[in-house]
Parts: C-alpha cells; structure tokens; sequence
C-alpha cells in the first residue's frame, strides 16, 4: 500500500528525536564496552568462547594456515567474533540489569531481540515476509484481473490505463519488503543501504503514483513532465546515501517531506472523490494513521521477540490486501467508464 512503509514519517520526527535521547545508552554501559573489549582479545565472555574470534575481518584463521576459511554461510550472515562478543555481553548485562530491577535498554541504537539461526529480528522478518507474500499476490491478481478476466483492446492492452503504473509499484514494494526481511535478519552496512534506498525508491515511485490517479493524468507527455523531477530527485537522493554519506537526518527529512504530500494527496482525493469503493482507501489511509501510534510509543520486544517495529509490520499485512483491494476495483471501475465511451 501507499503509506506502509514511510507514512509514518511525520511520527518518526518525534520518535527520532527521543530515541537520540537514550538509542546507545546501552553500549555507553562501561561494564558493557569493558565485556566487549576483553571478548574481542581473549575470544571468550561469561565462560563461553566463541570460535569466531580466529577469524579476523579477511575470514583467514589466526592460528591455522592460509586456506583456513570460515564458512561460506557465516561469511553470508557475518556473525563474526564483534557480532558473538556484543550479543554476549549485552545478555549478560541485561541479566544484571534485570536482578536489580531495572528495564531493557538498547545497544548500538536496537532492543535486545532473541536471535532465531542467526536471524536477528526474527519477528519483523516473518512480518516483511508476509508483506511481501501479500504484495505478490495483490499484483499477481491484479494482472489476472486485466488480462484474463477483463475485456481487452484489439491490441491486447487492457482498457484500464493505469495498468503499468501498478505493475511498477508492484514490482517495486515486493523488492522493498525483501531487502527488508533481510535487512532485519542481518544487520550490516549492505543490507543497511538495499533497504533504505529501496523504500525511499518506493516512497518516490509512490508519490509519482498517487499524483498521476488522484488528477488523472493519462497523457503519457503529461506523466513524463510530472515523474521527470521527482525521478530526479529521488535517484540522487538514493546515490548520495550510497557513495557520499550516509545521512540519517537527511533521509529522514526527505522522508517527512514525501511522506506527508502523499499521505495529504490520497486524503483529500478520497474526501472528494466518488469512487463505489473509497471506503476501502478511507481504511487504508485511517488504519495507517492509527498504526503510527506504535512508532510512537516504542517499546521492548516482548519475550525477545515482538517490539513496536514487528507489531507495525504486522499491521500493514491486513491493510496491503484492502489496497489491492481497491486497486482492482479502480480497474473495473475505469474499465467499465471506458467501454461505455467506446460504444
């Protein structure tokens, strides 16, 4: 849907600006940094060492020979000897804290989550998976709509002409959502960047979308004149935070700025509009409103394992059906228009 990754931009400015307030306090710990400065020299915490501390970052043993490599797979997920030490530690801290009666705090900006296989949020995971399981089949069922079950052109081009429109969004929001499952199962400076740039590629690519339906642009001269710049902007947004700097305000900003003109757009378009389905966009755009409370008031995961983050992402899986929902009755909708107007 529209606003289900970065609508919730103008609550994250609130978010953002507590969180600056208390996002490390947990790595500032000194116990904390001291546990992990002596992990990384001896290769052991609380009594368990880890064999990944032979391996520094070119994957080569330090006491074996040269072709001593670490396995293909710990490579991939790059749980390596700072990964273990950090991990350890911050449980072992947490323990401490716990015994005293004092709440969980975050580590290098995250809550301490419980690792399933080396998957580090193995609940927001799931969650993105299923976003993207339901994106693939609102799109797939969206073309079955237009091309089997819908009347087309001589051509064989269906009437609705927003087709391709969708099938770009499509395309673009199943890639948004699995660089985000990655993303939250291995947190790395790779997966970091593939999934930032792909929600902000989708954030862009949205807005064009919710711009060219909501004024009815069908002229494709007029489209090319009204994406032209936001392509452009959004393109060297994506390039700047790869190969100049990666800037978190920045970014957010940029996210702000977006996310309200297309949260706005599709507001006031539903508020005026008389499409036979707009309830359906009325509960998208109410329902992602009111899932932004959860980025508001962050908490903990709880048992390790659901924080406000996984809830949102589960949130967004009922509302993704209701969109495509309505994307296919906006094809039947405009289809039926345009064949009364080609008789």
């Amino acid at each position: 849907m529209m606003i289900d990754r970065y609508s919730i931009a103008l609550f994250l400015v609130f978010s953002y600006l507590v969180g600056l307030l208390d996002a490390s306090a947990g790595d500032a710990d000194p116990r904390y940094r001291g546990c992990v400065a002596e992990c990384e020299k001896t290769g052991c915490a609380g009594g368990t060492c880890f064999p990944h501390c032979k391996f520094p970052s070119d994957g080569v043993a330090n006491d074996g020979p040269w072709y001593m490599q670490e396995p293909l797979y710990l490579k991939w997920k790059q749980w390596d000897c700072q990964s273990d030490c950090r991990y350890n530690c911050m449980i072992d801290r947490e323990k401490e804290r716990e015994a005293v009666g004092h709440g969980p705090v975050k580590y290098h900006g995250k809550w301490p989550f419980t690792p399933v296989f080396g998957i580090q949020e193995p609940a927001s995971v799931a969650f993105s998976a299923l976003n993207l399981a339901m994106h693939f089949h609102g799109w797939l069922s969206f073309f079955i709509l237009l091309y089997y079950n819908l009347p087309l052109r001589q051509d064989k081009k269906a009437y609705y002409e927003y087709a391709s429109l969708w099938h770009i969004y499509g395309l673009l929001a199943m890639n948004s959502w699995l660089w985000s499952a990655v993303f939250h199962s291995r947190d790395v400076d790779l997966t970091e960047k593939l999934d930032y740039s792909s929600a902000v590629a989708l954030l862009g690519y949205s807005l064009i979308v919710s711009i060219l339906r909501s004024f009815n642009v069908r002229v494709e001269a007029a489209r090319v004149m009204v994406a032209a710049p936001f392509l452009a902007f959004v393109t060297t947004h994506i390039l700047y935070l790869n190969f100049y700097t990666f800037d978190y305000g920045w970014n957010m900003k940029v996210c702000v700025a977006i996310g309200v003109a297309q949260l706005l757009i599709w507001a006031i378009w539903v508020g005026i509009t008389h499409h036979p389905s707009r309830w359906k966009l009325w509960v998208v755009v109410v329902g992602g409103g009111l899932a932004m409370l959860l980025e508001i008031y962050d908490f903990p995961p709880y048992q390790g394992f659901f924080d406000a983050h996984a809830i949102w992402h589960a949130t967004t899986i009922p509302l993704t059906c209701l969109w495509w929902s309505f994307i296919r009755d906006d094809a039947k909708f405009r289809t039926s228009i345009l064949l009364k107007k080609a008789k």
